[in-house]
């Protein structure tokens, strides 16, 4: 048994790697006052069991450390890859800003700590690297120190022995910031949060500016974007096209954004006080001819196609309104590419619904076999990316994407535009969440274990306790100094603040606890809006403060 755990070779790699992930997650679930640290618990373990002298070959643990943070990275993308680019325009460039701030704050505080206390520049770097967890920005500042004939040891240690308290610092962070908000009264912490992009409202057409006119030309002339589910005239009710004309007192049920309300009541006339937006709405029984149902997308014909082209009103005399695509419920405009997995609320008469069944497949049993040769295409081009060199004036060495920045592009993009090339990139909720726990857990495992056998001796000593300190502050200090701005100020809903704060601070362990916390898919989207640019900011500014000021 002894030789099992500390002999060398692949098989005890795995059964360590296995002990690590196991006792971690199990301790990851034991809450203190309804808190708990979860797959964080593994890096925890990791550093133990290193401490005790347990080890893994070399290489092993690189790859598995490599291919953990790769693969969690990806099915990150993957997952809020469709929603990335609308949250540029819902508010991107903004947290963007923010996030940029959040580094620019650390970075300054690491460049004054040598001149307020007794650490080193390369040092600092390495308290700065552990505090934010950002460990490509470490392989970085190690390979511009290798270049400049510099020490490289020290750096990786000063890492080793902040990266913990820049995990726990950053939940921490959020936990101050949530509790004392809520106490203020300023939020209130609800256990679910609508992820709705769509408002539905009924209006009775009293403009006269608009009678007469067809519905495709008030789409014409208004910048704002609807669907009109159900036209009522002379208490007959018909699902309208583009070519139907309205009349005066006909009555309209509409889907829009829920910020064109104003808007549509401006254009149509005025709005009913029947809240068609509670889920406990029957929409069978608004009316006895038409009939509402939700149909998911299982073809992988369909996968791709512009909503527009399959001429659904048409062809089967059936509106589509509302679209249901990774949390969030997206309006049916013409333009608007299918993707499978997508979940389509469709209104017409029963017959006309079985036969849009068919052609969208609507058997979910289809979508249980996630299509893993996309999965592992996305890896490949997203390593191939994170290995391209990037010059940069003023820069001796290139700079590179990484392990970590390559493989979540690579998703995001997959999950953005594979249905646009009719690649099936749809992987069920449950999958995609195997895949980020597993790889998650096993970076963590590596990450820990490689720590652990230093970690404690570092830490007792003078300078491993002045890094520590330091890099405590430099992780809990810019994120609820930034924290605070963005919720008070830039009046951000705080789900998107604490997924903005985890990805400026690369923080994945801190994203799950929010996540787990808030029961929000924003925080996810907000992530991986900031994390891209943030981690290559944090990369270049690793080498520019080595290059320029050691």
């Amino acid at each position: 048994m002894f030789e099992i755990f500390t002999g060398h070779s692949s098989l005890q790699a795995v059964i360590l790697l296995a002990l690590i992930c196991a006792l971690g997650l199990t301790l990851g679930k034991v809450k203190v006052r309804g808190i708990s640290l979860g797959v964080t618990f593994v890096f925890f373990v990791g550093i133990l069991l290193g401490h005790c002298g347990l080890s893994i070959h070399e290489q092993t643990l690189e790859f598995a450390q490599d291919f953990g943070l790769a693969l969690f990275v990806y099915a990150l993308g993957v997952q809020v890859g469709p929603g990335f680019f609308s949250s540029l325009r819902k508010g991107g460039i903004s947290l963007s800003m923010l996030a940029l701030l959040l580094v620019l704050l650390g970075t300054v505080m690491a460049v004054l700590m040598p001149s307020l206390m007794p650490i080193s520049l390369g040092d600092a770097v390495g308290v700065m690297c552990g505090a934010t967890t950002n460990t490509p920005a470490l392989g970085a500042a190690q390979q511009t120190l290798a270049q400049m004939h510099q020490p490289t040891s020290s750096v990786a240690l000063a890492t080793a022995v902040t990266y913990p308290l820049g995990v726990v610092g950053v939940i921490l962070a959020l936990l101050v910031m949530q509790k004392l908000l809520a106490h203020r009264g300023h939020i209130a912490i609800a256990p679910n949060q609508k992820e709705d992009a769509t408002y539905v409202a009924a209006y009775h057409v009293n403009n006269p500016g608009v009678f007469g006119k067809r519905i495709g030309e008030l789409a014409e002339i208004t910048h704002e974007q609807f669907v009109i589910s159900r036209l009522w005239h002379d208490g007959k009710v018909m699902i309208p096209s583009s070519d139907t004309v309205l009349q005066p007192n006909d009555r309209i049920l509409v889907i829009s954004n829920e910020n064109t309300g104003p808007a549509m009541e401006i254009l149509f006339g005025e709005q009913e006080t029947t809240d068609f937006n509670n889920d406990q709405v029957d929409w069978d029984a608004i009316d006895s001819q038409l009939i509402s149902r939700r149909i998911v997308v299982t073809k992988p014909g369909i996968n791709g196609k512009r909503l527009g082209a399959l001429k659904l009103r048409n062809h089967y005399g059936v509106n589509v309104t509302r679209i249901y695509r990774s949390g969030m419920k997206l309006l049916a405009t013409p333009d608007l590419r299918i993707q499978l997995g997508d979940r389509i609320t469709v209104v017409g008469e029963q017959a006309s619904i079985a036969n849009v069944e068919k052609l969208m497949g609507n058997i979910v049993a289809d979508l249980d076999e996630p299509n893993l040769i996309s999965i592992f295409v996305g890896l490949l081009l997203g390593l191939l990316l994170g290995l391209i060199p990037i010059a940069l004036p003023g820069i001796s060495a290139p700079v590179r994407l990484g392990l970590a920045g390559g493989p979540i592009i690579a998703g995001i993009l997959m999950g953005t535009f594979g249905p646009r090339l009719h690649m099936i990139t749809y992987t069920t909720q449950s999958a995609n969440l195997l895949m980020r726990r597993l790889g998650l857990s096993l970076y963590l495992a590596c990450l820990g274990l490689h720590s652990g056998a230093d970690f404690f001796a570092t830490v007792m000593r003078p300078e491993g306790v002045l890094w520590v300190v330091s890099g405590f502050v430099l992780t809990v200090l810019p994120v609820l100094l930034v924290g605070m701005v963005a919720y008070k100020w830039a009046r951000i809903d705080f789900a998107t603040v604490c997924g903005m704060l985890c990805g400026a601070m690369a923080n994945p362990m801190a994203l799950d606890y929010a996540r787990d916390t808030l029961k929000s898919e924003r925080a996810s989207v907000a992530y991986t809006t900031v994390y891209p640019l943030c981690m290559f900011v944090r990369v270049i500014l690793a080498q520019v403060v080595l290059l320029l000021l050691l």
